[in-house]
């Protein structure tokens, strides 16, 4: 597949025993059970199932391996006994005896402890082990992106989207896009306004709704027309303003 991996960590099935495969991805769950360590490998595409035996010269550095860190991995498919299949994800009959380990890039902590302490919570809560308010889940959003939740519902949206473009095609509609830096327009809400650097002093407003623009399309003769567009509304709660943008 290339130089880091020959398959996904959602693609090895039982048929693969024997096999000598080479995956990456992060640390996702660890467990120390003495003479062996299992590790959930995880990317984009799913989970593998890792053991690492404490005869390899690297057994220490994955024990002390942070969780999220990279890994690459090269290792023998085997497949796992009856009582130990796990039916909750796909590869959940075979694991990967590891014989290579290589670390692409291993998670450090900030030195001041407080702020230590958010970041060991907010991978724990990628774990999927306890969930953590939204300002700590945005504070660390590069974080929170890789939570199987958060992934799912972009999956989703992607999906709904490429369903609806898909429909409004064959219905003869026409997917155009429009400009997200506009005039202002006396509507209801207020204008959220981004400063011209090339004329001081006067500003662009970002859309509220798609109206005008769509208006400029139809005097061209462009009847059918769709787009997935963002819009930008102004709220004044107290003196906090508050920006919501959503698909329309």
């Amino acid at each position: 597949m290339n130089c880091y991996k020959t398959h996904t960590c959602n693609e090895l099935r039982k048929n693969d025993v024997g096999k000598e495969v080479t995956l990456s991805g992060w640390l996702y769950r660890k467990r120390d059970h003495g003479n062996l360590i299992f590790v959930d490998l995880r990317d984009f595409y799913g989970i593998t199932q890792l053991v690492f035996n404490n005869d390899k010269d690297f057994f220490d550095e994955i024990s002390n391996l942070k969780l999220e860190s990279v890994i690459t991995v090269t290792g023998t498919v085997e497949a796992r006994t009856e009582d130990t299949v796990n039916s909750s994800i796909s590869t959940g009959k075979i694991e990967v005896v590891v014989s290579n380990l290589h670390v692409e890039s291993e998670v450090e902590f900030h030195c001041d402890e407080e702020i230590a302490k958010e970041e060991r919570s907010i991978l724990a809560s990628i774990a999927g082990e306890q969930e953590y308010p939204e300002n700590i889940r945005f504070k660390y959003r590069f974080l929170d992106l890789r939570r199987e939740n958060t992934r799912n519902n972009i999956i989703l949206r992607s999906q709904i989207i490429a369903e609806l473009r898909k429909l409004m095609i064959e219905q003869g509609f026409l997917e155009i896009q429009t400009p997200i830096l506009t005039a202002s327009s006396p509507e209801g809400a207020r204008d959220y306004l981004v400063p011209s650097r090339l004329n001081p002093g006067k500003f662009y407003a970002l859309p509220q709704a798609p109206q005008i623009s769509n208006s400029c399309s139809w005097s061209q003769g462009l009847i059918n027309i769709s787009k997935s567009h963002r819009v930008f509304v102004m709220k004044m709660q107290g003196l906090t303003a508050l920006l919501g943008n959503f698909t329309s």
